[in-house]
């Protein structure tokens, strides 16, 4: 039996397990070929619905994809790959409990993903929060809204000020698309807290650039930003972060202000796990890729690895960029031309070089709001936004989620917004442990 083992169940892992075990469907039954997802959690997450699943319109359990359930014909082993020899086809992995276990590979899919980008800026670990995860998704949505809490519960005018002051730094789309759904969902809860002005909320922007949304192109990006100011959010471009310590935030144009939250989406960069393989990369830790995305070094085709998505860099074709840039657009075709490549591997037929024609972008810019530019045409507004959703809802595998996705949008339209917050669903123990400690101690005094 040769085995296919797939690292990541992101955009490009998923897409890539779900086509191989249908194309080789026969294969698979015969036993003569095993599809092997390795991932830490048992589910993958569309990461482009998590702006909205932080604001509400989408039930997190909805914005993700049971992978046993998905993945049928694969066989899921849950834990981390903490290192590839691939001179030998043997990586390592930890699963959740017990001792690691090693695992042989025919051939060998590298798709860990991305993680956030950070800076040796002080204050900003113990401070700020990505939005890459379900799990950060969650915990956005909880904090923002006890914020609101916070200002209306205190007498002290700085810790309200705080509070209210909400930071956002990168104006990617990750960074657009979060800031604007969280300020929408403020703005509609803030009906139900009659202790606090709107205007006392401060929201702002910190880009290192001159722009925002570079990928929606110059007009609509300058759109988009001109939109948020008539929102009341303070952009900051041309800005960095020198310091955040305690909450205190110092901007490099001289501003400084106090906050409670802090939403750091300033890029991303591949996995580390990669620096635990044998494998080649580029000047900036990504996995080197040939444009038919097998892995490559200075003497050619290493046989055997294939890459693609945020972890890869592989050039791109239709001349639009050097590189295909870290998005979804890109992984998910990049997954459909991997997985026939390594069909035509086994089969003996001829592989393809992965070349698109560039369609352009969408972001919501939080609930009827957004900007759209697709095959030259520009978009905006309320037309847009649905050009947003119906986009990411067609690219979510299987019915049954598009469906519940739909349901939660269709409740929407009907129903006000839930400003219910969760805050002690991040630290559940903590309560019962402080009454555990203190009954224990009771009984021994």
């Amino acid at each position: 039996m040769k085995r296919i083992v797939v690292i990541g169940a992101g955009h490009v892992g998923f897409y890539v397990a779900d086509r191989l075990s249908r194309k080789l469907k026969s294969e698979i039954r015969r036993r003569q070929v095993e599809v092997m997802v390795i991932e830490p959690n048992q589910h993958m997450t569309y990461q482009p619905f998590l702006p909205e699943m932080a604001a509400g319109h989408i039930s997190p359990r909805h914005g993700v994809v049971p992978l046993r359930r998905a993945l049928k014909r694969c066989n899921i082993l849950t834990g981390l790959v903490t290192e590839v020899r691939h001179a030998e086809k043997t990586l390592t992995v930890q699963p959740i409990s017990g001792p690691s276990r090693e695992v042989e590979y025919d051939q060998v899919v590298v798709a860990p993903g991305s993680v956030s980008r950070t800076f040796p800026i002080p204050g900003l670990a113990e401070l700020a929060m990505g939005n890459k995860t379900i799990g950060e998704a969650i915990w956005l949505r909880n904090h923002v809204l006890q914020r609101l809490d916070v200002a209306a519960a205190t007498p002290d005018e700085a810790t309200r000020k705080a509070a209210l002051t909400f930071v956002t730094v990168g104006g990617g789309f990750a960074g657009i698309e979060t800031l604007a759904e969280l300020e929408d969902t403020v703005r509609a809860a803030l009906k139900a807290y009659p202790e606090i002005d709107p205007d006392e909320v401060r929201w702002v922007l910190v880009e290192a650039t001159q722009r925002i949304l570079p990928e929606v192109g110059p007009e609509m990006g300058v759109y988009a930003a001109k939109h948020l100011v008539k929102r009341g959010v303070d952009l900051r471009l041309n800005t960095q972060l020198k310091s955040c310590v305690d909450g205190h935030v110092v901007l490099s144009d001289g501003e400084e202000f106090d906050t409670q939250t802090m939403i750091w989406t300033a890029g991303v960069k591949p996995h580390p796990m990669l620096k635990k393989t044998d494998l080649p990369q580029g000047p900036r830790g990504h996995l080197r890729c040939s444009p038919t995305l097998q892995v490559e070094d200075d003497n050619g085709i290493v046989e055997g690895a294939w890459g693609a998505g945020d972890s890869a860099q592989v050039p791109d074709l239709s001349g639009f960029a050097q590189w295909c840039s870290p998005s979804a657009q890109h992984a998910v075709r990049q997954a459909g031309v991997l997985a026939d490549n390594i069909v035509a591997t086994i089969r003996g037929t001829v592989i393809k070089e992965y070349k698109h024609k560039y369609i352009g972008s969408v972001a919501g810019l939080g609930l009827y709001k957004g900007v759209a530019n697709t095959y030259g045409v520009k978009v905006k507004g309320l037309m847009a936004w649905m050009m947003h959703r119906a986009y990411h809802l067609s690219r979510v595998p299987g019915i049954g989620r598009k469906g519940r996705i739909l349901s939660d949008w269709i409740l929407g339209l009907f129903t006000k917004r839930e400003i219910v917050q969760l805050g002690e669903m991040h630290n559940p123990r903590d309560a019962w442990e402080a009454l555990a400690s203190g009954e224990e101690r009771n009984s021994t005094s």
